[in-house]
């Protein structure tokens, strides 16, 4: 069963839900589109009732819009409560004490972010909201004389969202300070099945320009990457397990890898894969339908999906808009000099950029052999590429 909500429902999800005859929750979402015609919609009543009534029944969403409405009508205490836990940064935190006994992180109430004493907070460390979305709010700190500048900026990114995001997906009711951990981001796709066993569908490497750079502006994946973090991040993934009751359950869990090659999660986003349906970067690249497979329980061949792709690297690029533009000056994109950037691109996705602060989401096929790619995608400047 899927309940679909905005941001964004590509073009392989719609398909895949005709395809399965997946149910799908009748919201203000679905109503008037084109595609709700060619599928099975269901009543809230209808809905529930079938879940519900239907044991060991799958549930995914594209969106987490949507966790508030199955936080009222879905009648599931274990589902709740591990949404709860992974929605909620500190109270994930929390629960991985016991793995990790000597990590430093505390809570902090919006409203007391400019009366915070840093001054006996270990540096450099992470700033951002416990519910949070798309390193919104998101912020690297390294002395005490830039906090008065990051709190600024704390305020204004979260005036500039609220409109856009329910308070499910981002609050600004409580954040939370953690240390930083040094070493390599890596973002993954995996699911619990029925049994509790983890499995992993596809796993990212995250890139940044510097190591001051938070941003969300390159993912990628390759045989290379997979082969490399796949042990670690499965063993993690059943420690994981064993600390809460996790069955039936997608996720996106972004982790830390240090040069003692330990992994440390960072966040956990339950009820869906990669946000804005980017999870879709693992079909173009391997073939593997992240939702087919989650909603049939299968695992991947990796071995059969790697074939013929030993060389390649396939990347997630988010065109996120510079911090500094006011859009309502902007007249249009130049996306003709924008691809000009790129060898292949397998995918565009142009999002409404007066509404979200991006340009498009771009899915990309490079060589392994040609990094400077990527390291020119890192540090593009953006706003060369508006028009005014």
């Amino acid at each position: 069963m899927i309940i679909i909500d905005k941001p964004y429902l590509s073009d392989l999800l719609k398909e895949t839900i005709v395809d399965m005859e997946i149910p799908v929750l009748e919201n203000q979402f679905m109503k008037g589109k084109e595609f709700a015609k060619r599928v099975n919609i269901l009543t809230e009543e209808e809905f529930i009732r079938e879940y519900e009534g239907t044991k060991d029944n799958l549930l995914y969403t594209n969106s987490e819009n949507s966790l508030g409405w199955i936080g009222a009508n879905i009648s599931d205490e274990n589902l709740h409560n591990n949404i709860e836990i992974f929605k909620d940064k500190v109270k994930f935190r929390e629960l991985l004490e016991a793995l990790y006994p000597d990590f430093y992180y505390q809570s902090v109430d919006y409203d007391y972010l400019e009366d915070l004493d840093i001054a006996n907070i270990p540096k450099p460390f992470i700033v951002k909201p416990a519910v949070g979305f798309f390193s919104i709010g998101v912020h690297n700190v390294s002395s005490n004389e830039e906090w008065a500048r990051v709190v600024k900026n704390i305020k204004e990114e979260m005036n500039s969202v609220k409109e856009l995001y329910p308070q499910e997906v981002v609050s600004s009711t409580k954040f939370i300070i953690e240390e930083v951990i040094v070493g390599e981001e890596i973002a993954v796709d995996a699911y619990y099945n029925s049994e509790g066993q983890p499995v992993i569908l596809n796993i990212l490497e995250h890139s940044f320009s510097s190591d001051e750079d938070v941003s969300d502006r390159l993912y990628s994946t390759s045989k290379a990457i997979i082969e490399k973090y796949y042990d670690l991040t499965l063993d993690m993934l059943k420690k994981l397990g064993s600390l809460s009751n996790i069955k039936g359950l997608p996720l996106h869990i972004e982790l830390r890898v240090d040069q003692e090659n330990n992994s440390i999660p960072i966040e956990v986003n339950p009820m869906r894969f990669a946000g804005w349906c980017t999870t879709d970067i693992a079909y173009y690249a391997y073939g593997i339908n992240t939702y087919d497979y989650y909603f049939k329980e299968k695992e991947v061949d990796w071995e059969k999906v790697f074939a013929g792709k030993e060389d390649k690297v396939f990347s997630i690029v988010v065109a996120d808009m510079p911090d500094d533009v006011k859009r309502d000056r902007i007249k249009g994109i130049d996306y003709e000099g924008f691809f000009d950037n790129f060898t292949s691109i397998l995918e565009l996705r142009d999002i409404d950029w007066r509404k979200y602060p991006l340009l498009a989401f771009l899915f990309i096929e490079t060589k392994e052999d040609n990094k400077e790619e990527l390291d020119r995608v890192l540090k593009l400047d953006l706003g060369r590429y508006l028009k005014y």
